[in-house]
């Protein structure tokens, strides 16, 4: 008996050993192996029969390992806990939960198995409803529910999670921290990350690069590219990540100089190579700012110079920077020559020229081959039609859109205020400062009226009478957003404002004049790019 319990402890470590030391040699003689152990009649041990649960599961293999589990003459707390991470990682969540619900005392590693489990599956839903149900909640829990949140992009709801972690006073770690940062990227929480960046700086967590990639990244996608830059220059260990969030970073927010200076940096540093990230930070640089031969000498040097294959991202940014300078037709000759297939973010660059440049029959054209099921991107084509007085094409894609059922996507706008996100929808009337709001809206109206602003409705979406487009322009999200930021805050504080589609003409003219009025920077991140507002003038240099 004692020989025999010998046995079965060496064979567990050398299961351990095999595993650690090749994963993939462990997960090809596994079967071998679990013949082995049967043949020697060590199954009947639960920790054996654990283990090669969990090698099974870690191979993919959940049938083999959902076969050992039925076959156990005595199972534990692992053997079930195994069971049910393999299902939320091979995104069977259906049979985790009929698994789970046999569990008679889930421990808090059951619980968070399966709030990983529906997270990964994307139902965010379920996951919060277990999540809420557990008796009782580790770190590991919250961070999975967190996590889980900022991979199914909602950012917001993460963020009001996190502070109600902190709440239940609970001491984020690195894993939290990683999360956080990533989720005050995605909503533009400045605030809130900068509180992470100080909690980490008293916790005297280390600035590795990975968690100093985070930092960079996220200061740079709430538009304060100064703080990246400065965590970014005090950071003694970066790897391409971290250059690649530096260089991206100057990119989308205008400062498109500063960000090749910065890959010139970066090659003159020698210790890390640029990939194909990289190269789209350089592209997007060159095509914010409208460097056509900066970017045709990066674009068709990018293979032959540095070993790195042209991906699609790559013909993205170059036929937007070729559209909006005008190029039409070189950018629907580099579209027909690409070789791979097109996708609708290459044409969707062709068709943001065609606006820019009005050319009504290229944009036609771009329609229907990218056979757009987008609402943006017949919208786009609407508002071009409305532009040039052509209200038979803006009827036409109307009619389209109903006969696709396509419906045009609201407007959302959120800002930072106090802590707490805020999100406006157009026309959308229940936020509680609505009143308030509305009063701001109709100060700045008479003060814009002053400075002899007139309201851009050329693009508005429906043939109506010039009063009701200016109503219709004066409820878009990004007004409400900014009126909310100069009743709501300090009265010098910037407004930053994250939207989920791109500016329009009037908007963007609107933030222009605000920022001149009242003294105010604005700082706004759309679908494709940040705007600096100051004085009356964007870092766009109205070039978007």
């Amino acid at each position: 008996m004692q020989l025999s319990r010998l046995n079965q402890q060496t064979f567990l470590s050398l299961l351990k050993s095999a595993a650690s030391a090749s994963p993939s040699a462990y997960s090809h003689h596994l079967p071998s192996l679990h013949a082995v152990c049967t043949k020697l009649g060590f199954l009947l041990c639960t920790r054996t029969n654990n283990a090669f649960i969990q090698g099974y599961c870690s191979a993919g293999r959940v049938t083999d390992a959902r076969r050992v589990f039925d076959g156990m003459p005595r199972r534990d707390t692992v053997s079930f806990n195994s069971m049910i991470h393999g299902y939320a990682v091979s995104g069977d969540v259906g049979s985790a939960q009929r698994l789970f619900e046999r569990v008679l005392a889930p421990t808090p590693v059951t619980w968070t198995s399966m709030v990983a489990g529906f997270c990964r599956a994307g139902d965010v839903e379920s996951a919060r409803r277990v999540f809420e149900e557990m008796p009782e909640r580790d770190l590991v829990s919250w961070n999975a529910m967190i996590s889980g949140c900022v991979g199914n992009r909602l950012p917001v709801e993460a963020l009001c999670l996190f502070r109600w972690m902190m709440e239940e006073g609970f001491v984020p770690n690195r894993g939290t921290v990683v999360s956080v940062l990533s989720a005050c990227t995605g909503a533009g929480a400045l605030e809130t990350g900068k509180w992470v960046h100080v909690f980490v700086e008293k916790k005297r967590l280390r600035w590795d690069e990975f968690l100093g990639t985070a930092l960079v990244d996220m200061y740079a996608k709430c538009g304060a590219v100064e703080l990246a830059l400065e965590v970014f220059t005090g950071l003694r260990a970066r790897n391409t990540c971290t250059w690649n969030a530096m260089i991206n970073g100057l990119a989308m927010n205008g400062y498109s100089a500063k960000a090749l200076d910065m890959f010139r940096q970066m090659e003159l540093n020698g210790t890390v190579a640029p990939d194909e990230v990289t190269f789209v930070g350089v592209l997007l640089a060159c095509s914010h700012a409208g460097f056509v031969d900066a970017g045709k000498e990066h674009f068709y040097t990018i293979p032959q110079k540095y070993g790195v294959e042209l991906i699609l991202e790559h013909y993205a940014c170059m036929v937007d920077l070729l559209a909006r300078s005008g190029h039409l037709q070189e950018a629907h000759k580099l579209i027909t020559e690409m070789p791979m297939k097109p996708d609708v973010v290459v044409w969707r660059a062709l068709l943001g020229g065609c606006r820019l440049h009005k050319n009504v029959k290229m944009a036609e054209n771009v329609i229907s081959e990218m056979e757009a099921t987008c609402s943006g991107d017949h919208v786009l084509l609407s508002n071009l039609y409305a532009a040039v007085g052509r209200w038979n094409g803006v009827e036409d894609v109307r009619r389209t859109m109903r006969s696709k059922g396509i419906e045009k996507i609201p407007g959302c706008s959120s800002v930072e205020m106090d802590g707490s996100i805020h999100e406006f929808i157009s026309g959308d009337k229940s936020h509680p400062s609505y009143d308030d709001i509305h009063a701001k809206l109709i100060e700045i109206g008479g003060r814009m009226q002053q400075h002899g602003y007139v309201t851009e409705t050329a693009e508005v979406f429906y043939d109506i009478e010039d009063e009701e487009k200016e109503q219709a322009l004066g409820y878009h999200s990004e007004k409400l957003a900014i009126a909310f930021g100069l009743i709501g805050g300090p009265p010098e504080a910037t407004i930053r404002i994250v939207k989920n589609l791109r500016f329009c003409t009037d908007c963007h003219s609107f933030a222009k004049l605000v920022s001149k009025i009242y003294h105010r920077e604005i700082v706004v991140r759309d679908r494709a790019r940040f705007h600096h507002f100051r004085g009356g003038a964007c870092s766009c240099n109205d070039f978007w």
